[in-house]
């Protein structure tokens, strides 16, 4: 076990593994790829790597995770609507969806991409509901951005108040769980009525 996490962004191999984690934690939001860039971060944070570098890639990677499983569930026909028509979660979160999409709301997907399992439905339920490339897929990736740069920051902050240890990443990691608990909050909030 590392002492210090500092030496962990000296290779670019963190950089794959971090695209790679994200990109899938749309399919299997179980993944802790929150954590990963986290915990790149901090380590960055001893100018062993670079934050940029790793906050587009984290950025680009949750794109690229969302336009795979909303190009999925589009063409995913009558077995994945059977089986979200099973799932009350799943209708709910596609009806307001939605409707956000359609009053121009897309900052549920925004938010969503903090939420524990949010990016999943929403990618999934935008594509499901066969909603328009356009009304999607420019607010999956604003809220690329805004986690990754969040996400990044946090772990930038850790590294620097507490130096590259695995206390920053826990603190770092804490504090993004608590952004993800919020918005998992907000989203579960029924929605006013027009």
């Amino acid at each position: 076990m590392l002492e210090s996490v500092g030496s962990l962004t000296a290779d670019p191999w963190i950089y794959a593994a971090v695209a790679v984690s994200v990109v899938l934690d749309v399919f299997l939001p179980v993944l802790p790829s929150g954590v990963l860039v986290v915990t790149a971060a901090t380590a960055a944070a001893t100018g062993t790597g670079s934050l940029l570098t790793l906050t587009l890639c984290a950025a680009a990677a949750s794109l690229a995770g969302d336009l795979a499983a909303y190009a999925l569930a589009r063409r995913g026909g009558a077995r994945l609507d059977r089986a979200i028509a099973r799932s009350r979660r799943l209708t709910t979160a596609q009806e307001r969806l939605g409707a956000a999409l359609a009053r121009g709301g897309g900052l549920l997907v925004v938010l969503a991409r903090f939420a524990p399992a949010g990016r999943s439905v929403v990618s999934l339920g935008a594509g499901a509901a066969r909603r328009e490339p356009g009304e999607f897929l420019p607010w999956s990736a604003l809220a690329g951005v805004v986690w990754a740069t969040y996400s990044v920051g946090l772990g930038y902050l850790g590294g620097q108040w507490l130096g590259a240890t695995w206390t920053a990443v826990a603190v770092s990691a804490v504090a993004l769980a608590l952004a993800g608990s919020l918005a998992a909050y907000v989203m579960r909030r029924p929605a006013p009525a027009s």
